[in-house]
């Protein structure tokens, strides 16, 4: 890390001139000209109360941004292949968002585990095959391309009562599976 440049690129966000800074911190318009050029360092007094009049601290002026994920491959997800359910979790680590996507194939006849009524909202969409969504004592019939949406406050699952595989998107907030 440049700290010179990062201390220009905060007072600059500021709308502050180096003489304003130096003002503010008691030190020298060619101080904070030499530490912004990286020809010199501060002590870490001098680099707190540059912060303080910046308007942050140590910690996050030091913190590093992690690049955030958007698009994902293949070989990312994480697959659980279970008694005629396959499970994908196409985005890792989806637990952690406020939503989890998954990919979901279940075979003729096979359903997904009964889910207990919690907080939250489902939705899927129906690539192939037909499945039928059991809410409570009602069951709701999907088709290839269709979609389901449900608050999930009442015991669910799906079924796979088509006569071929059955494959959907299912996203649920917060993450539930």
């Amino acid at each position: 890390m440049e700290l010179g440049s990062k201390i220009k690129q905060l007072r600059q966000q500021l709308s502050l001139t180096q003489e304003e800074l130096a003002d503010r911190c008691e030190l020298t318009k060619g101080y904070i000209s030499q530490l912004e050029n990286d020809l010199t360092s501060p002590s870490i007094t001098t680099l707190c109360d540059i912060l303080t009049a910046l308007g942050t601290t140590l910690a996050e002026f030091f913190k590093e941004d992690e690049p955030e994920k958007v698009v994902f491959s293949k070989e990312e997800f994480i697959e659980k292949d279970q008694d005629g359910m396959l499970r994908k979790w196409i985005i890792p680590n989806s637990q952690k968002n406020m939503l989890e996507p998954l990919l979901v194939e279940l075979e003729e006849g096979v359903s997904t585990p009964e889910d207990y009524p919690h907080d939250g909202e489902e939705f899927g969409y129906l690539i192939e095959g037909k499945i039928d969504i059991v809410l409570g004592k009602k069951a709701f019939s999907c088709k290839k391309g269709e979609t389901f949406y449900f608050k999930a406050e009442k015991m669910h699952y799906i079924i796979n009562k088509g006569k071929t595989k059955a494959k959907f998107l299912w996203i649920s907030t917060p993450p539930n599976f």
